[in-house]
């Protein structure tokens, strides 16, 4: 009866972790979801687009550089965005299989949950900073509490992303100090 017991453990364990490694997929959904996002920045982007184009001459030089840094926002967000969808969906879901195809990104080749995650820390910084930039050119319609608060979130975001690539770095050695000492 011991042996058929272990069996029986045994049996419900593989099935229980199969269908455990199986949940990964319920992922895919969301990925799907933030490709429609980003058509959605495509959207938005072409709106703006137009109206920088067709109000070029009412906005003034502030009024194009503040639009103009309004669509590199966009560009950022959907930059943001496709890192999290391929990234996302290589390192938790399932492999794309791209290899030898000629517009693999780069990074792609290289990319681990803590990769992800430092890249992802540096996009937002790279936003923030456009919001901040674009806050700064029209100061005068701001008030001094915002920006203030727009200060103190970007470097919030700066702070973080040096701890978290700090703590990538330690855990990266670690980790190949243990290597080298296995062998």
């Amino acid at each position: 009866m011991n042996s058929l017991e272990n069996t029986v453990r045994e049996k419900s364990l593989s099935v229980m972790g199969q269908m455990i490694f199986w949940s990964r997929w319920l992922q895919a959904p969301l990925y799907l979801g933030l490709i429609v996002a980003q058509g959605v920045y495509v959207y938005l982007f072409m709106v703006e687009l137009t109206h920088l184009v067709t109000g070029a001459d009412e906005l003034g030089e502030t009024g194009i550089m503040l639009m103009v840094l309004g669509l590199i926002d966009v560009v950022m967000i959907a930059n943001l965005l496709i890192m999290v969808i391929i990234g996302g969906y290589e390192t938790f879901v399932s492999r794309l299989n791209l290899k030898e195809h000629p517009d693999q990104p780069e990074w792609l080749s290289h990319v681990n949950a803590a990769t992800m995650k430092i890249k992802l820390a540096m996009a937002l910084i790279g936003i923030s900073s456009i919001h901040l930039l674009k806050t700064f050119i029209n100061a005068e319609n701001m008030t001094e509490a915002t920006m203030k608060w727009q200060v103190i979130i970007h470097m919030v975001f700066i702070i973080s992303a040096i701890a978290m690539a700090y703590t990538d770095r330690i855990m990266t050695k670690t980790l190949l100090d243990a290597h080298g000492k296995e062998h």
